[in-house]
């Protein structure tokens, strides 16, 4: 025997210890109730975890955002609802107006409250905010501009989804006036009128062109055929006679002619060229949204990749450049970076409604007033129906986050809360056994004495 180590006693010590500090670990768990309370108790399912955890408060925030744009879509919203009141109270008053049953003096009457609607839509168009957010005046809406030599005024801007960013850049080819002459004397005279101000694709270049003629005030006739032969203006001695004329260029586009008058001696035809480009629009996720042969006819719209310009007037220039500004605003629905959706209001006052000019102290006044109105009606309706889809989508949204968060929870809880049935019984067995070592280690340590 020795008794200078005593091994049985430093064996049990080491399995006392070892005991406690499992005991020590299972009374942390039960308390805290979760299984990993330090990296050092899984590293790897802490780290899990903690992404889940930071995705989990991101969707319920996320829930949060959404409900903050419902809010402010239906403060909009109402605003626009009493809008609606007015420009129906104002048809109203334009459809009295018109009849010839009320005086100057009635209607001088009947345009005071118009005046006085008219002011209260652009008071409610200043002052609609949410969170000291304008929301009516224009400020987030989508702004655009089409700058060039000659270049058309854009009217209307109709907002778009939020995956569109960014400026948009069309470019037109050079164009010239060009003027073919030709002579007319006695008996009959044929001629070809060729231009030859074409671009690449064997198209007319964008901008005006004069037809002139010089003849006699006589029996003189100018006969314009198209490509085909057919007859499609007649000018005589004492007129020009007929409609405007449509030819089409070498990529088959219209193109209309205006006629002007002839008086025998001399006279011209002039005609525009519509100019036709392709509009690309480079989309949030790097792919190319391209729209062929747009064409900026007078009053006509331009839709690509769900942006839609209108424009008054042909677009001539040289180089001509649709710039559009995004001021919406940014509903972040997501637990990531860029999980966005974009909300743009138009501006609702007056103006923009084309509602500022409505006068109905005369009758005619009052019609074209009734048809105006008509038209801010259906934009104020527009923008309504645009309101509550996007309110739709939402609470739709809201409700997918909460699945999700459920979901996401449900599964951290499984990685890091600990089973309380399980780690009871490992605390009881770790508990008896610190019991059965200490009592161990008092015979351990009793066994040196046996050597006296």
């Amino acid at each position: 025997m020795i008794i200078n180590h005593n091994m049985a006693s430093l064996n049990t010590y080491r399995q006392l210890s070892a005991n406690n500090a499992q005991t020590s670990k299972s009374l942390e768990k039960l308390s805290s109730g979760l299984r990993i309370n330090r990296a050092g108790d899984d590293a790897a399912g802490l780290a899990i975890s903690e992404k889940m955890r930071g995705q989990i408060r991101g969707l319920d925030q996320a829930s949060r955002n959404a409900q903050d744009g419902i809010s402010l879509i239906q403060t909009a919203e109402g605003s626009l609802n009493e809008t609606h009141s007015i420009l129906q109270r104002m048809r109203e008053l334009a459809v009295q107006g018109s009849n010839d049953t009320a005086t100057d003096s009635d209607r001088n009457e009947i345009q005071k409250e118009i005046e006085q609607l008219k002011s209260e839509i652009n008071r409610i168009s200043d002052t609609t905010e949410f969170n000291t957010k304008k929301l009516l005046d224009g400020s987030i809406g989508q702004t655009s501009t089409i700058t060039g030599t000659n270049a058309a005024r854009v009217t209307s801007m109709t907002p778009v989804d939020s995956t569109i960013e960014g400026d948009y850049t069309v470019t037109f080819s050079n164009q010239k006036a060009e003027v073919a002459k030709f002579q007319a004397a006695s008996g009959v005279q044929e001629a070809n009128v060729t231009i030859e101000n074409t671009d690449a694709a064997g198209g007319l270049k964008a901008g005006s062109y004069t037809l002139e003629f010089t003849g006699d005030n006589d029996n003189a006739t100018v006969t314009l055929k198209d490509v085909n032969g057919e007859t499609v203006a007649t000018a005589s001695a004492q007129d020009f006679t007929g409609g405007d004329i449509t030819l089409t260029d070498g990529t088959n586009d219209l193109i209309t002619i205006a006629q002007d008058s002839y008086n025998g001696t001399s006279g011209k035809v002039k005609f525009d060229v519509e100019i036709t480009a392709d509009v690309s629009i480079a989309n949030a996720d790097g792919s190319t949204t391209t729209k062929s042969g747009v064409k900026a006819d007078a009053n006509s719209v331009m839709s690509v990749g769900g942006l839609e310009i209108g424009v008054t007037s042909f677009l001539q220039a040289d180089d001509a450049t649709v710039n559009v500004t995004n001021n919406g605003l940014n509903f972040h629905i997501g637990a990531n970076q860029n999980q966005t959706t974009r909300l743009a209001v138009s501006k609702m006052d007056t103006t923009s409604l084309n509602v500022n000019d409505v006068d109905v102290t005369s009758q005619s006044g009052a019609e074209a007033g009734i048809t105006k109105l008509d038209i801010a009606i259906q934009k104020v309706s527009a923008e309504r129906s645009k309101l509550g889809a996007v309110q739709n989508r939402l609470e739709h949204t809201i409700a997918n986050l909460g699945t999700s968060s459920e979901n996401l929870t449900a599964a951290e809880s499984r990685v890091r809360d600990v089973d309380m049935a399980k780690e009871m019984m490992n605390f009881q067995k770790n508990n008896i056994l610190s019991q059965a070592a200490q009592a161990m280690l008092a015979q351990a340590n009793q066994q040196p004495q046996g050597v006296l």
